[in-house]
């Protein structure tokens, strides 16, 4: 086993390939994509010693387990999880060496939702539209991880990060989410923007790449018209018929015909990649 590759023993729930997405293609329809948490993919892509875009796994829940074909090393930072090398217990968050033919673990999140586990050299999938992230909204990139399957490692780093310990944020216990009110918040009542700004909200179970879907109190629309397809962005608060809002993520469609109340600071958006289904949200208006 001395070719640059891993093969897929546990797929895990969702465990996709990602980098720093591929910004740029709305006009073609194309969304950002790209690692939900974007400091937890740069972080262990500098521990390994890659450049920042390089592409690293996306896992969600409870992790994956991959078998590489050659020595290499690996970090696991994001959601916090065991990582065991050939059962042995490993660290978390920081550089660790893999063996030829050795069973790389990365168990259940302790707590928040998504891992990342970067590679010497990155995952060398081809890239489409000058990224190799996963797109599960358009079907762009690779598929996600099925077991069995084999992906390319690029070339060895000279190096890597030589650090004890890196500043690395705790998944959220409650999701503060600071918003500017608009393009479409004058489709809704005052009670409804008041209702936004203060509601008890908390993460629902049907979120996903494409939208952090919410639960809680229903926003009342004072215009009951339909709203032609628009231009969506990143972070964009949409409402649907339902009056729960959802927060567009990295995988979210490029158009929409549902009013937009707000818009999330795009910083904010990294914790909402970790924040676990029943997390309380505060949506926070401001200037």
């Amino acid at each position: 086993m001395t070719d640059r590759a891993f093969a897929v023993v546990r797929a895990g729930a969702l465990t996709t390939v990602q980098d720093l997405g591929r910004p740029g293609h709305a006009h073609l329809g194309v969304p950002r994509s790209g690692a939900l948490d974007p400091p937890a993919a740069r972080l262990v892509n500098r521990l390994v010693g890659n450049l920042p875009e390089a592409a690293v796994l996306e896992t969600t829940l409870n992790g994956c387990a991959v078998r590489p074909r050659c020595e290499v090393t690996v970090a696991v930072a994001g959601a916090p999880c065991p990582v065991t090398v050939d059962g042995r217990p490993a660290a978390w968050c920081a550089p660790v060496r893999v063996p030829a033919g050795a069973l790389l673990d990365i168990g259940p999140a302790a707590f928040g939702v998504r891992s990342y586990v970067a590679f010497g050299g990155g995952v060398a999938v081809e890239p489409v539209l000058g990224s190799r992230s996963t797109d599960l909204l358009s079907g762009l990139g690779p598929s996600p991880l099925a077991d069995g399957a084999v992906l390319p490692l690029g070339g060895a780093p000279a190096g890597h990060a030589r650090v004890d310990a890196v500043p690395h944020p705790a998944p959220p216990a409650e999701l503060v989410l600071r918003v500017r009110f608009g393009p479409r918040h004058d489709w809704f009542t005052d009670a409804a923007l008041s209702t936004l700004a203060r509601g008890a909200y908390r993460v629902s179970s049907a979120s996903n790449r494409i939208g952090l879907r919410t639960e809680g109190p229903c926003l009342e629309r004072a215009s009951n018209g339909e709203l032609p397809s628009e231009g969506m962005v990143l972070g964009a608060v949409q409402v649907p018929p339902d009056g729960c809002p959802v927060v567009f993520l990295a995988d979210h469609p490029t158009t929409g015909g549902y009013p937009v109340i707000a818009v999330v600071d795009e910083r904010d958006l990294a914790a909402a990649a970790q924040a676990a289904p029943g997390i309380p949200i505060r949506f926070v208006p401001v200037h």
